[in-house]
């Protein structure tokens, strides 16, 4: 019988109906879901609020500690949105759980998505770094009527650093993989940036609009399914995501307590994370593109 078998497989790809635009819709808004991040969701907030974002639409998966009382502190009321989402949904059927957060993405996008151009969906420790201009709609404004883009990670791991240092993230992780397209484990991924009135499905690392798979890069170079791997496609001109993956040995120990987001993946994560940080450990370079974003801002307040 159907409710005797063990959970396999799961449904990580959901498809939706597009929101209708708003009449006045514009800017960007950021999807994001959260466990007990205390420790860097203020610099993360204070971050993309100066880097333009419009509205932030948390989604609580059960925090514990100050996180959500941060995100008050740090934003105005106007741009933070927090949706309570501590939850495991399964097919009643198959046994099949529903990925949460692909689930957080496609609610997002179906309930706010309406008054924004652009939706991103990241997580607390990925950062989108305009290169060029002074905010991610105007990084974004180039691209005219594109509706997906996707930017590769550029991974960094723990630059020698065994407890959280003093200064936030930004300042004290400049060392990253030095091939973001690598094929090493866990290397080459990608996050989207999407219209959300024309979204028709999601993943975590990747969606469709208008049904297809069609995806640009920050240049506006379209690539469909997995033609995005293909070195040819990278691009950091005018966009950047920074994925801070392993940060301190000592988070990175909690990080993999905590477990993944999604329970069938247990039984193989802490393997997964700790190959995943020997890949971007391989081959560093140096990347200063966040502290030079903040230092383009702070000189530009000055003037």
């Amino acid at each position: 019988m159907f409710w005797k078998l063990p959970m396999f497989g799961k449904i990580s790809k959901i498809g939706i109906r597009p929101p209708k635009p708003e009449p006045d819709r514009s800017g960007l808004a950021i999807t994001l879901i959260v466990r007990n991040e205390a420790r860097h969701i203020g610099e993360w907030a204070r971050f993309h609020h100066r880097a333009g974002v419009r509205r932030f639409l948390v989604y609580d998966n059960g925090c514990t500690d100050a996180t959500l009382p941060i995100l008050r502190e740090t934003l105005p009321p106007e741009a933070l949105t927090i949706v309570p989402w501590n939850q495991v949904f399964s097919d009643a059927r198959m046994g099949r759980e529903i990925h949460n957060q692909v689930l957080a993405y496609a609610h997002a996008a179906s309930n706010f998505g309406g008054a924004f151009r652009w939706m991103a969906f990241i997580d607390v420790d990925e950062f989108l770094i305009p290169k060029r201009a002074a905010t991610l709609p105007e990084a974004l404004a180039h691209l005219g009527e594109a509706r997906n883009v996707s930017l590769p990670w550029h991974m960094f791991g723990h630059n020698d650093h065994d407890a959280p240092p003093e200064g936030g993230v930004i300042a004290n992780y400049l060392r990253r993989a030095a091939d973001p397209m690598s094929d090493r484990r866990g290397i080459r991924q990608f996050k989207c940036i999407v219209d959300p009135c024309h979204l028709t499905a999601l993943r975590v690392h990747s969606m469709e609009t208008d049904g297809s798979e069609a995806t640009c890069n920050d240049r506006g170079d379209v690539a469909r399914g997995a033609e995005r791997e293909k070195p040819g496609f990278y691009s950091a001109d005018h966009l950047q995501l920074n994925h801070y993956y392993a940060r301190s040995r000592r988070e990175l120990d909690e990080k993999i307590g905590r477990g993944p987001n999604l329970i069938a993946k247990s039984p193989e994560y802490e393997r997964k994370v700790r190959r995943t940080v020997e890949a971007i450990e391989a081959e560093e370079v140096e990347d200063r593109a966040a502290v030079d974003y903040l230092a383009r801002l702070d000189a530009a307040a000055e003037a």
